[in-house]
């Protein structure tokens, strides 16, 4: 199993908002870089297209309330995974915001994909502190 986490983030925003905004997939899909396209979103599931490459779909398994998201893959994907969304609260309306992707990947495909892969949780994270600091969230 490949384990790739984003940075850590404080964001200066409260926790149950941040977790609030994104435990709903029609809002998670604001984060999405321009290569997403075909985005279609229930609360609870999506699916996409990374533009090029391949489809995928995901759902949300588990929500522990203000702490932490379960996201995992469903449907016909090329490979499993599970995003793991977890919030701090830091006191002061600050909040401490961190995702993990795990994915089932062979060797090859870990090679390639370890970086894109990176660049894409460190950027929804990036773009989750972005948004609920300009009071979009």
């Amino acid at each position: 199993m490949k384990h790739i986490e984003s940075e850590k983030l404080i964001i200066n925003c409260k926790q149950d908002k941040i977790f609030t905004f994104l435990s709903n997939f029609n809002n998670f899909g604001k984060l999405m870089p321009e290569q997403i396209i075909n985005w279609q979103s229930t609360e609870d599931s999506c699916s996409f297209t990374i533009k090029g490459m391949t489809d995928l779909s995901m759902k949300i398994k588990e929500k522990h309330a203000f702490h932490n998201i379960l996201i995992t893959s469903f449907g016909k994907v090329p490979f499993d995974f599970e995003l793991k969304c977890s919030f701090e609260d830091l006191g002061n309306f600050q909040t401490q915001s961190q995702l993990i992707f795990i994915a089932d990947l062979n060797p090859m495909l870990s090679m390639m994909a370890s970086k894109p892969l990176q660049n894409f949780v460190n950027m929804l994270n990036d773009k989750l502190k972005l948004m609920a600091e300009s009071g979009n969230i």
